[in-house]
């Protein structure tokens, strides 16, 4: 039954976004769903995008081995995140009615710094769409009872997700995103009832969790743990906020009030939503110790699918695969799509300024089917966790995009070479101390956030002066 369940909410979900594709006529079709979608439509794809792979089978696994002091990056830094871009950049980049982020970076700063900070984010993408394809991998070998392997699932879930973000893009993720919400919020709510039951109550779960530690949040009063700790919060929090699928989800809103509303609210759902699968997965130390401790060390991210499979009545295992998938899906078309229509937007088209809408349209999804290819064959040859390749996949942009964008939006004067010089100084002294010092007391993606503002305030500053010294 569950297989069967698989396959035909799988083709169900890829039907009703081939369906949605038939109403994309235009780029703005495209890349923003046509500038229309409501309040409830806009806070479930930001949840739905939001709520993936990592966070039902990364952080569960990373908070059973670290507890809360583990996850300070997500879901902590990542729901923060997509709070503060509702609260101080969704008005203001709504307001400009631009297609992607990186025409943000252009008007600002020119064509240079437009090119650079588009390849920064598309890199970025790289790990994160590849996590999403490796859960998929995951999902279908394990409801498959190993008769599909990991390599054949990440291929054919990697090819269904494109094939609808293919043809529909932004308007056919909306739709399938708040069709998913729902099933991912009902899926682990009522997982989270039925397997409380099995474990004696919540209260016991929680109970044994604080007795060990596991919400032990802050660092040690160490200059290392702090920083560290510090570090590892902002890399989500703030270089998750200059991302084109965040920008998607703000620009495709109605008007600048959904756009607000709905990036505070898809936040604050995500935060609460992404405690029940660590809850389930804590559980299963009080079900089933051995199932723990024999993955604990060697595969974590299949303590939570066992645990369902071996302890779970089948109308569980349904609603918790159905979430899953949901969550994966909804995670890959958003990740999909996102890089593809920024450089399409970014990059191909400042070459081929005389390119009509039409053609771009087809460029947008040329680019989409040639980045499923790339992420797949990360996913198939990354031997990275689903947590660690998401959590990494933000470093560039916060040592690249996020300065620019702030200092964009809310210094007057932010000058081009200032943010030429924080593009390149920040990305430069990342690479450079993740070549020479990973393991300094300054983490690099630190270094380079610090590196990336001196370099816009300095680069804004020197011109300023040039243009008083010259009048």
């Amino acid at each position: 039954m569950l297989l069967w369940f698989v396959v035909a909410y799988w083709v169900l979900s890829v039907a009703i976004g081939l369906w949605v594709a038939l109403r994309v006529h235009s780029t703005a079709d495209y890349a923003a769903a046509g500038h229309r979608m409501p309040l409830a439509v806009v806070t479930a794809t930001v949840f739905a995008t939001w709520f993936g792979s990592e966070t039902v089978l990364g952080i569960p696994a990373t908070f059973l081995q670290e507890g809360l002091h583990g996850v300070v990056a997500d879901p902590f830094g990542s729901s923060l995140c997509l709070i503060l871009v509702g609260l101080f950049f969704a008005v203001p980049l709504y307001r400009k009615k631009l297609l992607t982020i990186g025409d943000f970076y252009r008007l600002q700063y020119g064509r240079s710094v437009e090119i650079l900070v588009t390849l920064c984010i598309v890199v970025s993408y790289l790990g994160w769409v590849a996590a999403q394809i490796k859960a998929l991998g995951l999902v279908f070998n394990v409801v498959s009872e190993g008769q599909m392997s990991k390599e054949t699932g990440m291929i054919v879930g990697a090819t269904t997700v494109m094939v609808y973000t293919l043809f529909g893009g932004m308007l056919s993720v909306a739709i399938t995103d708040f069709i998913q919400m729902i099933i991912i919020m009902l899926g682990m709510v009522y997982i989270a009832w039925d397997l409380s039951a099995t474990a004696g109550g919540v209260s016991v779960v929680v109970a044994h969790a604080a007795a060990h530690g596991k919400f032990d949040f802050w660092p040690q009063a160490h200059a290392a743990d702090i920083i560290g700790f510090f570090t590892a919060w902002i890399t989500m929090m703030l270089g998750s906020i200059p991302q084109q699928d965040v920008f998607q989800r703000v620009t495709s809103s109605r008007n600048e009030s959904t756009a607000r509303n709905a990036s505070v609210l898809g936040g604050s759902l995500y935060f609460l939503f992404a405690f029940i699968p660590m809850f389930l997965a804590y559980s299963a130390t009080l079900i089933d110790p051995g199932l723990v401790q024999r993955y604990l060390h060697t595969d974590s991210q299949m303590i939570l699918p066992r645990l369902i499979l071996d302890h779970s009545p089948e109308l569980a295992q349904v609603m918790f695969f159905g979430a899953l998938l949901s969550a994966i899906k909804s995670c890959a078309s958003a990740t999909l799509l996102a890089p593809s229509v920024t450089f399409a937007e970014n990059v191909v088209r400042g070459f081929f300024k005389q390119m009509t809408d039409t053609q771009l349209l087809r460029v947008m999804r040329l680019v989409v089917l040639v980045f499923t290819g790339l992420v797949t064959w990360i996913a198939l040859r990354s031997e990275l966790s689903i947590f660690k390749m998401v959590e990494s996949a933000y470093k560039i942009t916060l040592v690249a995009a996020f300065v620019p964008l702030a200092f964009g939006v809310y210094w007057k004067g932010a000058r081009p070479l200032g943010g030429l010089l924080s593009v390149l100084g920040g990305a430069g002294v990342w690479l450079l101390c993740e070549a020479w010092a990973p393991e300094a007391l300054i983490p690099p993606q630190l270094a380079g956030l610090m590196a990336s503002t001196l370099g816009m305030v300095g680069g804004s500053l020197w011109v300023r002066q040039r243009a008083v010294v010259g009048a």
